[in-house]
């Protein structure tokens, strides 16, 4: 953020301490809310076993990600503001600008292809949900994405900082584009950070889509389904008998429809189809993981946007102003997504507060005495 006066001037000293008091303490209370809601959520998705499935796992590696990134970036932030603010003590050199750079493009570029890859699998969990549950429901897929994620951020995050210069503005450390205005990386980045963006979005976009077609109303046939033993077959059918059947629930001789095919046994474990709670379970998890991919579209929006106009047009084409706030929607998104899941994402609530028995209220321990003795027959 710029400050109210040049360095040197007398006036307005009062006005100065003022502006770096409060702009020391929001980037402290940013750093306590980030790293406070980012550690308690990780502590949260390791205690619980409920919680030890793929997509909290992905969730755990981003919300540790974004702690990383509040601790690494914004005590860097703070230091600067101090020493711009006091005229006093050399910027950090050519290597520490490099250094906090390369961190910033990279923990941005990991959580845009980690949301990337979420993407992909919610829409796999929903459309091809026998495929998602014996291929991609497991750790080792979580593992590999998390890794591919972190690989993708590493060769992204390389080019801005072989070839920047640090900024001069305070704010400058965990800013994006550190390269000169009009250098044709610069636009590369931020074009590869938009595709990334985008294409996440076009998955939601393609699973409402799917989800909306399969909501459609069809006018019912009346035609009668066909039964000799109970088996059901035939165009009035709607399947259930059969797919009871090749579940490994039918009794019988095998349908007229389904000869040649080998029933689930008790033993096989062959996943089905996608029960109604399930479906709902994978909706609210959708739900939760595209607000977190609009949030970090709308918090680090206007900075890209801003970087634009800065490469495109000249480097004074955008308000001073108009760029902290900007810059400082980034660090905001750091300690906003443990916000956003226990919002949007019921069982985070019940884990938490299974987990967490001191954090409940006293109104909400007691409304839950009369469950417990209604449990126990009293």
């Amino acid at each position: 953020m710029a400050n109210a006066s040049e360095p040197g001037s007398g006036g307005g000293g009062g006005g100065e301490a003022a502006a770096l008091g409060l702009k020391l303490a929001t980037l402290s209370l940013l750093l306590c809310v980030s790293l406070a809601g980012n550690v308690l959520f990780a502590l949260l998705i390791v205690r619980e076993r409920s919680l030890h499935r793929a997509p909290y796992y992905l969730l755990l590696d981003l919300c540790l990600a974004d702690g990383l990134r509040a601790l690494a970036c914004l005590p860097a932030v703070m230091l600067a503001a101090r020493r711009a603010a006091a005229a006093a003590g050399a910027p950090p050199g050519a290597l520490g600008c490099k250094l906090l750079a390369f961190l910033a493009a990279l923990f941005c570029f990991h959580a845009a292809f980690l949301l990337l890859g979420v993407g992909v699998t919610r829409y796999l969990a929903i459309a091809h949900h026998r495929f998602y549950a014996e291929r991609l429901a497991g750790w080792p897929c979580a593992a590999m994405l998390v890794c591919a994620a972190w690989a993708l951020a590493l060769a992204a995050a390389f080019p801005p900082v072989l070839d920047g210069g640090g900024g001069d503005d305070e704010d400058a450390p965990c800013a994006l584009e550190q390269r000169p205005d009009g250098a044709p990386g610069a636009l590369g980045f931020l074009l590869l950070l938009a595709v990334v963006v985008g294409a996440t979005h076009l998955v939601y976009l393609r699973l409402l889509f799917f989800i909306h077609d399969r909501r459609k109303m069809r006018p019912a046939r009346l035609v009668p389904a066909v039964s000799h033993d109970w088996t059901f077959h035939g165009p009035g059918a709607t399947g259930q008998a059969a797919a009871n059947w090749t579940a490994g629930f039918g009794r019988g001789p095998t349908p007229p429809a389904l000869v040649g095919i080998r029933p689930a046994g008790p033993g096989r474990g062959a996943r089905r189809l996608l029960v109604l709670e399930e479906f709902k379970t994978e909706k609210r998890l959708c739900k939760m993981f595209y607000a977190v991919t609009l949030l970090f579209l709308l918090l680090w929006g206007p900075y890209v946007v801003a970087s634009y106009l800065r490469v495109l047009v000249r480097p004074g084409a955008v308000p001073q102003a108009y760029l902290t706030a900007s810059v400082w929607l980034t660090f905001a998104q750091a300690g906003i997504n443990p916000v956003v899941c226990f919002l949007f994402n019921r069982e985070l609530r019940d884990c938490f507060r299974a987990q967490f028995p001191c954090c409940q209220s006293p109104q909400a321990t007691q409304a839950t005495l009369p469950c417990d003795l209604k449990g126990i027959g009293l």
